[in-house]
């Protein structure tokens, strides 16, 4: 490839790690807004978060993509440039599987700890903000990790209006050049690439935040399987 597509790809890889980091952080609040609301002792506020949560996970992001950028701005009057239209969608669409990682880390929670911060008269807010985040959100990173990286491929669906990240910069680059063998194999690497930097960032803070309170990081599984031991049958005494 010239330099001149070089260049396009570039392009393609500073929008999609610009939607990447945007999208995520809508996601993360999301996620922790209504994952602790799914946790709240009044009924109303667990049923509008468990309700938010349904709706978005039974939903398509590819429509839901289409529905904030093609519906959602004429019924107000106003049109979402493509960054901030795919930015809305990505991050409630991915926040709301978000929210079922908070609301599970939250619960899994030892109830003595809970009882703990009853006992010294610690209010709600107190007892999240002290006891219960602290030990839950090193357990939210494993999946979280997986989902950020769900949320990279997704990103690949805001092509489809006409939004210049590397998936589409790819398909630009395959029609002047004819060739889609080498040009999707290229973006294939550097998606890989991509994701392989992601999931090392989320393992060092996964050790990060376990180290903080005490825990070991989930242990990453072997890359070999192991040998079956075998006994010495019939071996000399």
């Amino acid at each position: 490839m010239t330099s001149g597509l070089w260049e396009l790809v570039l392009h393609g890889v500073w929008v999609t790690v610009q939607l990447l980091v945007l999208s995520s952080l809508l996601a993360t609040a999301v996620s922790f807004v209504v994952g602790v609301a799914r946790t709240h002792r009044l009924w109303v506020v667990r049923f509008l978060a468990g309700f938010y949560t349904e709706v978005f996970r039974g939903t398509s992001a590819l429509v839901m993509i289409f529905w904030v950028f093609f519906v959602l701005p004429p019924a107000f009057g106003w049109q979402l440039v493509p960054l901030w239209a795919g930015t809305l969608a990505l991050g409630l669409t991915y926040g709301a599987y978000g929210s079922e990682i908070v609301r599970g880390a939250l619960a899994a929670v030892d109830p003595a700890q809970r009882e703990g911060g009853i006992a010294l008269s610690f209010t709600p807010w107190q007892r999240m903000k002290l006891i219960l985040l602290p030990q839950a959100v090193p357990e939210m990173i494993p999946p979280f990790s997986n989902l950020l990286i769900e949320l990279l491929k997704g990103t690949a669906l805001v092509s489809i209006m006409g939004m210049g990240d590397l998936a589409f910069s790819g398909n630009l680059i395959r029609l002047a050049l004819q060739e889609s063998a080498e040009i999707y194999t290229y973006i294939l690497i550097i998606y890989f690439v991509i994701a392989f930097l992601l999931t090392r960032i989320m393992r060092g803070l996964e050790k990060k935040l376990k180290a903080g309170v005490g825990k070991k990081p989930t242990p990453e599984p072997d890359v070999e399987p192991k040998r079956p031991e075998t006994t010495n049958v019939g071996g000399a005494a």
